[in-house]
This record gives structure tokens, sequence and C-alpha cells, in this order.
């Protein structure tokens, strides 16, 4: 999982950036100056940064230029002045992205997703592409390997199709044919049963309590899906 860390003053910018990340699955650390945001990133991995440039004690700026003397992590500036010489400073000194205030959340989350996907393809940080995450269940593409909170799944080979599957399309809800198409590379003829089958032993093994799922859940009438948490 993706580590962000969002610094602001205001407690309500704070809130509702924390919210929408959290709901996009990353893990949301949070600030209100610069001083605590340097605090934070000793002690967590961050693998993007939403920094705010007008803060007490410390602002934006200078905790940036505190930042790129030993880090490369990718920063994001939030700013309520709109100007082009704001944004080319802010820039210049060492920022990835500036978003004006007042601003759309969908389009923040938008930027964090692809200064973390440019990060990554850099090979700036140890995280794998290849390794699908939500909460405590990893699923590992390249070793064919699941693990719950640490601790090693053992799944046959169409449970492990089935979970990548889902785990691919996280969030979207997929029916039983298109997973039995999916998996099995045929049509998809009175295939329900079978496919919810699979379902019920992936869960059993996956899931603390299979009959209130934490991960794969049933959207009744039309299909299954997982959740990013």
């Amino acid at each position: 999982m993706y580590t962000v860390l969002v610094c602001d003053d205001d407690r309500a910018i704070l809130d509702s950036i924390r919210i929408y990340l959290t709901q996009e699955g990353y893990e949301v650390l949070t600030a209100m100056d610069g001083i605590e945001a340097l605090e934070l990133l000793k002690e967590h991995e961050v693998h993007c940064m939403v920094l705010d440039i007008m803060m007490p004690r410390m602002d934006g700026l200078t905790a940036m230029l505190k930042i790129r003397e030993d880090s490369n992590i990718p920063i994001i500036l939030l700013s309520a002045k709109s100007e082009d010489t704001d944004k080319i400073t802010g820039l210049s000194f060492g920022a990835d992205d500036y978003v004006t205030k007042p601003f759309n959340p969908l389009e923040l989350v938008a930027r964090v997703k692809s200064q973390v996907r440019r990060y990554a393809k850099l090979g700036s940080m140890e995280v794998s592409e290849h390794v699908l995450v939500t909460g405590g269940l990893e699923l590992d593409t390249d070793k064919k390997r699941v693990t719950v909170d640490g601790e090693e799944v053992r799944l046959t080979a169409l449970e492990y199709q089935i979970l990548e599957y889902l785990m691919r399309n996280m969030g979207h809800v997929l029916s039983s044919a298109q997973i039995y198409e999916a998996v099995w590379n045929e049509p998809a003829l009175s295939t329900e049963k079978t496919v919810t089958v699979h379902i019920r032993n992936i869960r059993e093994k996956i899931e603390i309590d299979p009959k209130n799922p934490n991960y794969l859940k049933v959207v009744w009438g039309l299909g299954y899906k997982v959740d990013k948490i």
C-alpha cells in the first residue's frame, strides 16, 4: 500500500483530502505544519506528499527545501495563490506539481495517482507494481503468492486466478459469467454455481469471518468484488 503525507494547517481541508485518498486505497498521514511533516517523514516511508505553502511554525517552501536535501519523493504544493510567478517559485523550489485552492478533490487525487505511478516507474521506491494490495491482503503476481496480514495463504490454481482477476479490477463488480470467461477462457454457460463454490473456498482462506467478509464481497444479483481498503 502506498502512503501519502498531507500537510495543511486547515483541519477541514486536511480531513477532506484524507477521506478521498483513503477511499482510493492509500494510507494517509496528516500534519498541520512543516515541522510535524518532517518528523513524520523520519518515522514513515512516504510515497507522495501534498504540502500547503502558508503554514505556522514552518511554511511549505522551507519544509520542501529541507526534504529535497535527501529525498526525491513527489511533492504536490497547495496554495491560495494562483499567479504564474507563485507556481514557478514552487516548482523551482523542487515541487513536482502545484494545485491552487479552492480545488476539486478528485483532481487532486488524480494528480497524486499520477505522481505515485511515475515515482514507481522510475524505480525510486521498493514497492513492486506486480504486488496487488488491499488492506492486509497482498497478491504477488510474479511469485504467485497470496498473503493476509503477512501470513501465506495456499490457494488452488483456479482460486488464485479468480482472486487475481478480482484484485486487478478492484472496486468493480464482476458477474459470475465475466469471472468464468476470464479464468476458464471459454464461454460461460450455466456456470454460476461453479464460480460460487470457488468464491466460497477463497473466502474460507482469506477472511477472518467468511460470513462477514472484509475483502471478497457479494453484490446481490450482480456479482462479486474486492474493495480497496
